[in-house]
């Protein structure tokens, strides 16, 4: 038998650290090419070092949900797990099991996030600051985005698409050295799964440059941009049926509900939504047709021939959340809706 005959899969979780977790990875080698999630077997590893168990009874299980082709390596595969308890229920930090099933749920994540070297956003000079924001949002020369960043974007767009993720696009962003892409997918589950893959891909393809990502959302103080994770969101009846009154009362309900998608959306984002540079203050809820300063902004296109149509983006989660945890206090908040 010959390397030709063997198989990498790389399972993929997410630990128990605090606030957010952190990725996880390690390769199985097998005889067997998986067609499935369901093809790959179960596995384990080691929940005294990632905080998900004590060492006295260190065990937790690996269960593979979904698998994606992994074009940098030979015969790869990528398999997104979650963590069960050696009894096989879910394990406490294993939120993707919370999330109800909703396939007509249409979502668009944009994943901002700082490219970052030796202790600074790449490009920040050695000592001080670079010149204020303006020039750097979809900035184009070295001076504005520099050489590194651009390719390593670049390289990230082809190993996503290759992994079947639907990365929509990407932009440098309004800070030095922030960068975004765009997730987009169907159904409530598989569209996280894609986006921590997609995380996961860039922070090991930053690997070979000697950079890192910051996923914070307020890494640097000051009058420097933090970083979101702006969700736009559609059901079936937001694009098919739509209407002002129907609109309306899920409005109603995203206000009453702003503590608790606050509590969904990511850590510190009190250092984020101040109410600038393009936030609505954390302790507001507002909404309005393309306003950037809002907590949920609305496209022309919704509101257009008065229909109250389409899709709408939610602004305040930011760059460091779960999207597990952001997609299950949507759905729970347009449920109480009906």
């Amino acid at each position: 038998m010959t390397s030709s005959d063997k198989y990498k899969l790389e399972y993929i979780w997410l630990d128990g650290y605090t606030p957010e977790p952190n990725l996880r990875s390690k390769t199985k080698v097998v005889d067997k090419e998986p067609k499935k999630a369901e093809d790959c077997p179960m596995w384990g590893f080691d929940g005294s070092s990632t905080q998900q168990a004590e060492g006295h009874s260190s065990d937790c299980l690996l269960k593979p949900v979904a698998l994606y082709p992994d074009s940098t390596r030979k015969n790869g595969y990528l398999v997104m797990c979650e963590v069960l308890l050696p009894d096989g229920k879910p394990h406490p930090t294993n939120f993707r099991a919370t999330v109800e099933d909703a396939e007509d749920l249409w979502i668009g994540f944009e994943q901002e996030y700082f490219f970052m070297q030796d202790g600074k956003p790449l490009g920040f000079p050695a000592e001080g600051y670079p010149g204020p924001q303006g020039p750097y949002y979809t900035g184009v020369g070295f001076k504005n985005v520099g050489s590194m960043a651009r390719h390593i974007t670049e390289e990230h767009i082809d190993i996503c698409l290759d992994a079947g993720i639907f990365l929509e696009g990407i932009n440098a962003e309004v800070a030095k050295g922030q960068w975004e892409f765009q997730i987009f997918g169907k159904g409530s589950k598989k569209v996280c799964d894609d986006l921590w893959v997609a995380r996961y891909l860039m922070m090991r393809l930053c690997e070979e440059y000697g950079v890192d990502i910051e996923l914070h959302c307020k890494p640097i103080r000051g009058d420097w941009n933090g970083s979101g994770m702006h969700t736009n969101f559609s059901t079936d009846k937001l694009r098919n049926e739509g209407g002002k009154a129907y609109f309306e009362k899920l409005m109603a309900a995203f206000d009453k509900y702003k503590d608790e998608h606050i509590a969904a959306y990511g850590p510190d984002n009190h250092l984020r939504l101040t109410g600038l540079h393009e936030t609505q203050s954390i302790d507001k809820f507002n909404y309005g047709v393309a306003n950037r300063g809002a907590s949920i902004r609305i496209p022309h296109s919704f509101v257009a021939n008065d229909a109250y149509k389409g899709y709408l983006e939610d602004r305040r989660p930011n760059s460091q959340a779960d999207p597990y945890k952001i997609i299950s206090r949507i759905l729970k908040t347009i449920k109480t809706v009906g």
